[in-house]
């Protein structure tokens, strides 16, 4: 059995992640300012003004001003050393975007994209790349510290990831065509290792790549890259640092770039000759299934945002500017009064207003357009923005959509509107140098763009600056060459970021007002609906009429309203506030349980005077996906669970007899609790929603068997006596044994539920399937408001390990594709597999109903890490199939660190208490079920570890309870017999 030798962090709780963002000078204040809330953990800074960094001196800059921000008392290793950190470089120039480019391309503006669930109300590119990338970082081991991102760049990555490689540097790479692949910095990696880096090129050829197939491996650079402290450290003084200072040798780092210098220094056999930067070792991981989207160009921000709109199943690899998008305008935070023809292809319009007397084209990005009187008709590729600079003035740019803002203002081939340069200035009979223009100056340099208050813009100079062919005009003339006027470089840090921010905030306030009730109901189910909370109490908006339906029901839009109206009341009105989440809960309950009730059933005697019939089953061990099989997240994403049915001290744990006796009630025992009960009316029967009593679940059971006259078929009954002895011949007696402490996180409760369903059905004759068992103790779980979902029963019913899955909707019909399993009962990897009670109680009830606030409000995190621990039951799957405990240990690592993210009190500090003796020993852990206590899976590095692990635990126990307890594979699952 291999085992790792990288430092373990098997045991370690999830580190923090700080975000270290570059933007540009003038957004760094307007963040804070107006962003700040909503991302927290997040330091913002700038370039250095005028400086060119590139993107290793940007890092060193970033990483060391972040430092002296926060922590300048300590020293810089040691504050390296003590979270993880995100850098997303987003403070370019953006010459070919320049509607974003005082912003940066981070805060660019993403429309609402179908399908997701999670989406703030106002959604940033931003937004999108801190949920990729800190779940790509936080399932890195903890040597690596920093991982470095590109701000323009967006990779949307669903797929699990592999344990991660032993190396200084890893690189995240993307399979792509060598087409695509010559416009970006590439990796070759043996055929033979292709996780080992070779070369790093920049934009090699298509025709290299191809020549080099047949014995590299090539994955184009995403722009995330990892490093650990020793990797960091070097960068660090490549850019002039001096650890024995904690500074730097000049002013600040020098001049330095990751791509071009750093990475073509990396490898076996490097393109440019460095030898400390050699001498590190990298590792390049390919993303599967990932999709790349570039935000650099606006072609390629119109490609990207629409290629993200369109359903998953018709996505491609790249959202790039090779990919030519529908002919659909994108429209945010703006009133657009001018009609949009089927020919006005490629209109990107944001933060705007557009009157009805506009002519639109094609190819325009508009952006930041106040409300006006200009009456234009638009070019093919103009393209406006409107740059707020505070005290009511403003800087009209326009430009050509293609433009690169790049190069002499006189050369011919240097464009500006989409034709050389020069022609904008003879078209209006200006001398460049009469208006004080070097036209040796980079374009981005030259001041070509006016200063304006909301007066001087007239209709009649704003066309005459936009018009392909404009009339001879002496006053415009003049007035632009006398205008106050800014280049793009200047307005990097002139423009009023926060006047912009403002602008939108409101356009977006008045969009959320104006909202009709169907939009409204259409928008709960993609939003993050605390945030729009927060808007509406912070812009102080009414919640709007109380949407109903037609038939009296609530559907799943009704319920995400309900918890946002419940949240929108608290805490100012307490009662208001219950009632709506008790409207949330109960539409859920009733979706679900109205299913049992399209399905009534009729009981009738399926057993002897004298046999009795025997139901059992072992429980379940969830190694992955745990929450996903939760409503109302499965019904709306569907589930995805790894679990392992186990018996426990060589036998199921769980029992249920059932036999008819001949008076006409229910009795029903308790062996392990030491109670019973006689059940003898309807009203007794279902008294179930009362959790907490001895018999609960088995009232419950009975009811979806029939004996509740809603589920029940046919004829009814006045009473329970007459339809037990019409339909049986006389009563029921059920006894059940549980042989697991309460709070075990075995799945106990979901899994008794479903004998009891098995061991009734038989004994009623009913002919359920396996699929109606678990359907009916889903129902079961709402019936008795604890809220569960399919897991539970599917684990403990179903033999062996298994991959369980659903599709979104209802029924939940699970797809059990078996694992692979007798590699589990080998010696030196069933030796490893430890059960451990911990003798710590915490009952899942009240976890599931704060987990499930969360999903009812489209929570941003909650949903993001369900989606993770989704995506990490595949990845158990798949060490299965490769009967690879490393990998196995790996994936229930990340199942406990993520379950650890959802909820803060899964791992505290008794449970902590219990790990921390043997951590040394173990290559992962996890506590099962909902966390907090119970029952902790531990699988050890090997079989000398596992003796360590028992003999320490054994000699040292936490708790008076605590112990270890016998599990073996069920290979029957739920069995029925009778005598």
């Amino acid at each position: 059995m291999a085992t790792s030798s990288r430092p373990n962090s098997a045991t370690e709780r999830p580190q923090p992640i700080d975000r270290l963002v570059s933007l540009p000078e003038a957004a760094c204040t307007a963040f804070d300012q107006h962003l700040g809330g909503r991302f927290r953990d997040t330091f913002v800074t700038s370039d250095p003004p005028g400086s060119q960094l590139g993107s290793g001196g940007g890092t060193a800059h970033l990483l060391t001003a972040a430092w002296q921000g926060k922590h300048p008392e300590r020293s810089f290793g040691s504050w390296l050393n003590d979270t993880r950190k995100l850098i997303i470089h987003g403070s370019g120039q953006s010459r070919r975007l320049p509607g974003y480019a005082a912003a940066g391309k981070p805060l660019t503006p993403i429309p609402t994209t179908p399908g997701r669930s999670d989406q703030q109300p106002d959604h940033y590119l931003l937004d999108l790349q801190i949920r990729t990338y800190e779940s790509l970082l936080r399932h890195a081991p903890p040597t690596y510290r920093v991982m470095l991102t590109c701000g323009d760049v967006f990779i949307e990555h669903n797929h699990w990831l592999p344990t991660f490689p032993d190396a200084d540097v890893i690189i995240f790479g993307l399979k792509a065509s060598a087409e695509e692949s010559s416009h970006h910095g590439v990796m070759l990696c043996p055929a033979n290792d292709p996780g080992t880096l070779h070369s790093f090129v920049q934009k090699p050829s298509p025709e290299s790549l191809h020549a080099l197939g047949q014995s590299f491996v090539y994955t184009l650079d995403t722009g995330i890259w990892l490093f650990n402290e020793r990797a960091v450290m070097l960068l660090m003084q490549k850019c002039g640092w001096d650890p024995a200072t904690d500074g730097f040798s000049g002013d600040g780092p020098s001049t330095y770039d990751l791509f071009s210098t750093f990475g073509p220094a990396l490898g076996q056999e490097p393109h440019e000759h460095d030898s400390d930067i050699s001498a590190l070792t990298c590792a390049v991981i390919p993303l599967a299934e990932a999709r790349f989207y570039h935000f650099g160009t606006n072609r390629s921000l119109m490609a990207s945002v629409r290629h993200l709109q369109e359903p998953a199943f018709e996505q491609r690899s790249f959202g790039h500017a090779s990919f030519d998008p529908p002919n659909l305008p994108v429209i945010q935070h703006a009133t657009v009064d001018a009609t949009i023809r089927a020919g006005n292809r490629h209109l990107w319009i944001e933060n705007s207003t557009i009157p009805s007397d506009w002519v639109l084209s094609e190819r325009h990005v508009l952006t930041g357009i106040p409300a006006n009187d200009w009456a234009l008709s638009l070019m093919p590729g103009c393209c406006i923005d409107v740059a707020p600079l505070g005290d009511g003035c403003f800087c009209l740019r326009g430009y050509g959509f293609d433009d690169t803002f790049r190069g002499p203002i006189a050369d011919r081939t240097t464009p500006w509107f989409e034709q050389p340069a020069a022609d904008w200035f003879s078209q209006r009979g200006i001398d460049p140098a009469e208006a004080g223009i070097d036209s040796e100056a980079d374009i981005q340099s030259v001041p070509l763009f006016p200063v304006l208050s909301a007066a001087e813009a007239d209709p009649l100079f704003v066309a005459w600056l936009l018009a392909a062919d404009p009339d001879d005009q002496p006053e415009c003339r003049q007035r632009w060459i006398t205008a106050e006027r800014l280049s793009a470089r200047e307005l990097l840090g002139r423009t009023s970021v926060t006047d912009l921010l403002r602008s939108r905030q409101a356009r977006l306030r008045a969009h959320w007002a104006d909202l009709d009730e169907a939009t409204w109901l259409e928008r709960c189910v993609s939003h993050d609906l605390a945030a729009a909370a927060k808007l509406f109490k912070r812009e102080g908006l009414p919640a709007g009429a109380l949407p109903g339906n037609g038939d009296g029901a609530l559907g799943l839009n009704h319920m995400h309203d309900r918890m946002w109206r419940a949240t929108l009341a608290r805490p100012d009105d307490p009662t208001a506030a219950a009632h709506f989440e008790a409207q949330a809960f109960g539409a859920l309950r009733h979706l679900i349980v109205s299913e049992m009730e399209h399905k009534p059933v009729q009981p009738h005697r399926n057993l002897l005077d004298d046999q009795i019939v025997w139901g059992r089953s072992p429980i379940r061990l969830d190694l992955a996906g745990g929450w996903t099989d939760t409503p109302p997240y499965c019904i709306e994403n569907g589930g995805e669970v790894v679990n392992l049915a186990v018996d426990l001290n060589g036998q199921p744990p769980i029992h249920v007899f059932g036999k008819i006796c001949t008076t006409p009630h229910v009795v029903l025992r308790s062996i392990d609790l030491g109670i019973d009960e006689v059940i003898t009316t309807y009203d007794e029967l279902t008294g179930y929603a009362k959790l907490g009593s001895g018999f609960a679940i088995a009232r419950a059971a009975l009811a979806l068997a029939g004996f509740e006259p809603r589920f029940h078929a046919g004829r009814t009954y006045d009473h329970l006596p007459a339809q037990l002895m019409d339909q049986l011949g006389g009563g029921i007696e059920l006894s059940m044994v549980c042989a697991i402490p309460k709070g075990s996180g075995l799945g106990t409760s979901s899994i008794l539920a479903a004998t009891l369903l098995g061991t009734i059905g038989e004994l009623c004759g009913l002919a359920w399937t396996r699929d109606d068992v678990f359907q009916r103790t889903m129902a079961l779980e709402q019936l008795l408001t604890s809220g569960g979902g399919w897991q539970d029963q599917v684990g403990g019913i179903t033999p062996g390990l298994k991959l369980v899955e659903t599709l979104p909707g209802l029924p939940q019909t699970p797809l059990i594709r078996n694992l692979p399993v007798s590699w589990l009962d080998e010696p030196e990897t069933r030796n490893c597999m430890l059960l451990y009670y911990t003798g710590l109680t915490r009952v899942a009830h009240d976890i599931l109903g704060e987990i499930v606030r969360g999903l009812f409000l489209n929570s941003t995190s909650r949903l993001s890490i369900i989606r993770e621990i989704g995506t990490n039951a595949h990845y158990v799957a798949d060490a299965a199939q490769r009967s690879s405990w490393e990998d196995l240990c790996e994936a229930v690592r990340r199942s406990w660190a993520l379950n650890q993210l959802l909820d803060s009190g899964t791992n505290p500090a008794p449970v902590q208490a219990v790990i921390d003796p043997v951590k040394d020993y173990l290559g992962a852990c996890k506590l099962l079920g909902a966390g907090g206590g119970g029952y902790m899976l531990m699988l050890a590095k090997d079989e000398s570890a596992a003796r360590a692990i028992r003999r320490t635990l054994n000699d040292n126990p936490p708790n008076d309870r605590s112990r270890f307890v016998e599990l073996a594979i069920s290979r029957s699952g739920f069995q029925v017999t009778r005598s």
